[in-house]
């Protein structure tokens, strides 16, 4: 698509632990379909949603579908949160959520949309930690490295127990049954390819095929333009071609090794 918006919703009043909150990436297009697929309806170049009106809309889904898993008894509480059980402290509880700050923040991409699924793909496609990022375990105590956000990002290294590790780590399992990636629209499994022909016609844009073309066709070090070989040569050939002239880029350099 020609530009995509990246939505995160934070709860602020639903916490994991002390590291940790929920929150739920959306990428957006800014735009889509019309209802008879005739043509393509795009958003305003300069606004896209109102972040405090999607905030008001967000919290009141979100706690009408906890109204109904509640009432069709779907949900489940364990411990401390048996207390939640009944009608009214679940009600309770509700009304204490929508009182809480749950903020969107909607944003344009930056370096487009594959540096944004890129970023999207770390938490998707990627264990809760890195090996690089386990410094050392000695006394049943795990050291790892962590950037610390609210200074400047600087880089620390922080000790826990094992079981305190192992009780975090565990926090990014996701629970038998929970999808992690849902798509929804013309990104719908069942319409997707025949919405996204339809959308790349409208657009003008390439199709997979054309993009596969130019995926693995070299790339400038300089620039990073696609280079289109015109034409190879041997090393023989360059050395007995005097009428070969080749101009050497002031910004490119010739590898002759």
């Amino acid at each position: 698509m020609r530009r995509t918006m990246v939505m995160t919703l934070y709860s602020t009043g639903i916490r994991c632990s002390e590291l940790c909150h929920l929150h739920i990436h959306y990428i957006v297009p800014a735009g889509g379909l019309a209802l008879d697929g005739s043509r393509w309806i795009d958003s305003s170049p300069r606004f896209f949603l109102p972040v405090k009106a999607l905030s008001q809309v967000f919290t009141g889904k979100f706690c009408d579908e906890l109204r109904g898993l509640f009432e069709q008894d779907r949900l489940q509480f364990h411990n401390a949160q048996q207390q939640l059980a009944s009608p009214g402290a679940f009600n309770h509880f509700l009304w204490q959520l929508g009182q809480k700050d749950w903020v969107v923040y909607a944003k344009p991409p930056f370096g487009g949309a594959e540096h944004v699924l890129n970023y999207l793909a770390r938490y998707t496609h990627r264990v809760a930690i890195s090996n690089h990022r386990l410094v050392a375990f000695q006394n049943d105590r795990v050291s790892f490295r962590w950037r610390d956000y609210a200074h400047g990002g600087k880089k620390k290294v922080m000790t826990v127990s094992a079981d305190e590790f192992l009780r975090r780590f565990l926090l990014h399992v996701l629970p038998k049954g929970l999808v992690r990636i849902r798509h929804f629209g013309f990104f719908a499994n069942r319409r997707r390819e025949t919405a996204l022909t339809r959308c790349r016609e409208l657009l003008g844009a390439a199709t997979s095929a054309e993009r596969s073309e130019t995926t693995n066709l070299p790339r400038c070090p300089a620039c990073s333009a696609t280079m289109l070989v015109i034409e190879r040569f041997t090393s023989a050939q360059l050395y007995f071609r005097p009428d070969l002239n080749l101009a050497i880029p002031q910004r490119c350099c010739l590898d002759s090794s």
